[in-house]
């Protein structure tokens, strides 16, 4: 009996429609915020600089340049809740699977765009 419960719940989580992310995309995440008894919904836009882990558990990392040029990055699992959509603005292909060394360029060039 416990068998059919797990298959159950892994034929749910394999239906869940995940977008295809690559790194360097352009992405725009819709992100469930709590503040005291209400609830919105916070866009977070930047570039893909990596993905992490399998298909069952895989998380990214999306960075953007705030106010002030400062970096921000956040790293989600591609299953959270707190995640309510991930759409891709603009695909950018890229040779190489992590970004990282993306934290180190300044403007134009740290959009993981091809110039």
């Amino acid at each position: 009996m416990g068998l059919k419960i797990m298959e159950d719940t892994k034929d749910t989580t394999e239906n869940a429609k995940e977008p295809v992310l690559s790194p360097g995309d352009l992405v725009r995440v819709n992100v469930k915020v709590k503040e005291g008894g209400k609830e919105r919904v916070q866009a977070f836009e930047g570039t893909v600089i990596a993905l992490k882990g399998k298909k069952g558990s895989q998380m990214f990392t999306v960075r953007k340049i705030a106010t002030g040029g400062i970096g921000v990055e956040r790293i989600w699992p591609m299953r959270s809740p707190a995640v309510e959509s991930v759409k891709v603005l603009k695909k950018r292909p890229q040779k190489r699977a992590k970004l990282y060394y993306i934290r180190a360029l300044s403007g134009k060039e740290a959009t993981g765009a091809k110039l």
